[in-house]
């Protein structure tokens, strides 16, 4: 009886042994059917996150999880638990406009961008063309987005044969009204991250560099100084892709090579100038030149004092015919004649103008429009040489997406280098009206394309949104030690940006693309496989240990009380 037990036992256990592969094999199929589709990876950034004062803008969420969605949609459609794909080739600004000022469900949103705005590509002549098209547009967007308190995730990506592919397949289905939805399958865009945080402490870093003039024998006076100043920082929807080439990268190139033509002439005794150079890269741009003011205030007041006057450089980079002389002071103040003059002349002698434009300052207005408003605030007399008639209203147009390298003119930031180092060299040397050309195309002195080509193209391909640089970037770095082989006594300054502005992290991120089937599928694919796995047990123990066997598997053992008995 016991042998007899002990062989049933035995019988079981190598019956359910039998059974262990099985399972697993359901196990590994019930998988596939979740996971067979297969991932596409691509880099998405994310639309900034800031407050000023603590009212927030920008992108409040970083999380996606849900189907992908077109534009073939009416407006109004609920789309709480999609992801709206919106091509810049199609976009509707009024229908991003109810979106977000009417609060409308949206799950989430991914912008595709064409490749002519990817940091640093130069592109052809169709290319240019093309992104021209787009600039306004994009423009116009960002302006939304970024001043806007958006609930739900937005995303920027750029497009290509993944991201077309996707695309078509979820307006195909669109088209048909069949919103994708877990029951009927379709795409999901998956973006796996923490929730952002506060950037703590964002710093602003000024780097100064000093050239000093020369003095007459026994001179002891203090010789006066001529600043040359640009700010290199930017800011824009995606802190990610802001890259300002134009704004103001241009003018961070126009002054580095100011800097090396002027090394090259006060490193001769002969050449010095009685007048020192002064080179400042500062950063807060974009925040009321905030960087601007605090390096001012940190310079020695007889420093300040000696400065003639100063020269900003902003946007340089996109002209044809003629730049702009923003000034503070009236127009028919001796210095900004003076300045006005010296700019004429040269430009008349290569062939562009240069207009004048004065706008007052309001003292009681915090807003600072203009990066020389910030010296003539602490009564320096300055102005700022640029290609904008206007100036940008506070976060715009200072390193926008559009703001990208296949725009710039070489030939442009060129030419303001030649105007700015003319002038200057014949205010220093008193060669004011003489046509007089010291930076001759065919001289040691002359412009170096090559150079400007290669701090424009490396600028092009580095974001610089304040914030999110550290005191150690590289950029930082590289820019210091640029000045450092031209200048003397070059010097940074690290300073806490204003307390009322606080932006949050999460900039970049990877989308998975996952292309799922509808549940109704999966569940017909399962049940098919789980009847053939159950007659295929059967079967194999029906063969192997015969039917008893089998009905033993599935029988009730006999209750305690039986077996007792």
């Amino acid at each position: 009886m016991a042998d007899e037990k002990k062989s049933k036992q035995r019988h079981r256990t190598m019956v359910l042994e039998s059974m262990y592969p099985v399972l697993a094999l359901m196990l590994i199929l019930v998988a596939c059917v979740e996971l067979c589709d297969a991932a596409t990876v691509v880099d998405v950034y994310r639309l900034i996150q800031y407050d000023i004062s603590g009212v927030p803008f920008g992108s409040r969420f970083s999380s996606l999880n849900h189907h992908a969605a077109s534009i073939s949609f009416q407006r109004g459609a609920d789309l709480s638990r999609s992801v709206l794909i919106l091509p810049l080739r199609e976009l509707d600004i009024g229908f991003v406009q109810e979106y977000i000022s009417q609060k409308q469900s949206l799950g989430g949103l991914l912008i595709l961008l064409p490749q002519t705005f990817r940091p640093g590509n130069v592109g052809g002549g169709n290319l240019i063309s093309e992104t021209e098209g787009f600039r306004k547009l994009l423009a116009q967007l960002e302006k939304i987005l970024v001043h806007g308190n958006i609930p739900f995730p937005v995303y920027f990506a750029f497009e290509n044969e993944e991201t077309d592919a996707m695309l078509a397949d979820v307006k195909k289905n669109d088209a048909l009204g069949q919103q994708a939805t877990a029951t009927t399958g379709g795409y999901k865009l998956v973006i796996s991250v923490s929730e952002p945080r506060k950037v703590a402490s964002p710093t602003i870093t000024n780097i100064q560099g000093w050239l000093p003039g020369s003095r007459a024998e026994g001179d002891s006076n203090q010789l006066p100084t001529i600043a040359v100043v640009a700010s290199y920082d930017t800011f824009g929807a995606a802190p990610a892709l802001s890259v300002g080439s134009d704004s103001n990268g241009s003018g961070v190139v126009a002054l580095l090579e100011v800097a090396r033509l002027f090394s090259i002439l006060f490193s001769n005794p002969k050449t010095r100038g009685r007048y020192n150079l002064l080179f400042a890269l500062t950063s807060g741009g974009p925040y009321n030149y905030e960087g601007t003011q605090k390096w001012l205030k940190s310079l020695d007041q007889r420093m300040r004092e000696s400065i003639d006057y100063a020269i900003c450089l902003n946007s340089v980079g996109s002209w044809d015919n003629e730049l702009l002389v923003h000034v503070s002071k009236p127009p028919d103040n001796a210095y900004i004649k003076q300045i006005f003059e010296g700019f004429s002349n040269v430009a008349e002698d290569l062939g562009f103008q240069v207009a004048l434009k004065h706008k007052k300052i309001n003292i009681s207005n915090l807003r600072v429009a203009w990066e020389h408003e910030q010296f003539s605030r602490l009564r320096v007399t300055a102005a700022t040489l640029s290609e904008l008639s206007t100036p940008p209203e506070l976060l715009e147009s200072a390193g926008s997406l559009s703001d990208t390298r296949q725009l710039m003119s070489e030939d442009a930031i060129i030419k303001g280098v030649k105007l700015v180092a003319e002038s200057l060299a014949r205010h220093i040397y008193g060669h004011q009206g003489k046509d007089i050309k010291i930076f001759a195309d065919d001289s040691s002195l002359a412009v170096n394309p090559f150079y400007v080509r290669s701090w424009l193209d490396l600028l092009s391909q580095t974001p610089r949104v304040a914030p999110f640089l550290s005191k150690n970037e590289p950029l930082i770095m590289a820019l210091k030690k640029e000045l450092e082989d031209y200048t003397a006594e070059v010097s940074v300054q690290h300073e806490s940006l204003d307390g009322s502005f606080t932006f949050y992290d999460s900039t970049k991120a990877s989308l998975n693309i996952y292309q799922v089937a509808s549940v109704t599928f999966d569940l017909l694919l399962l049940l098919v496989l789980g009847s053939y796995l159950i007659v295929l047990f059967s079967f194999l123990v029906i063969t192997t240990r015969g039917l008893d066997d089998l009905i033993s598997l599935f029988r009730r053992p006999p209750s305690r009380k039986v077996k007792m008995a």
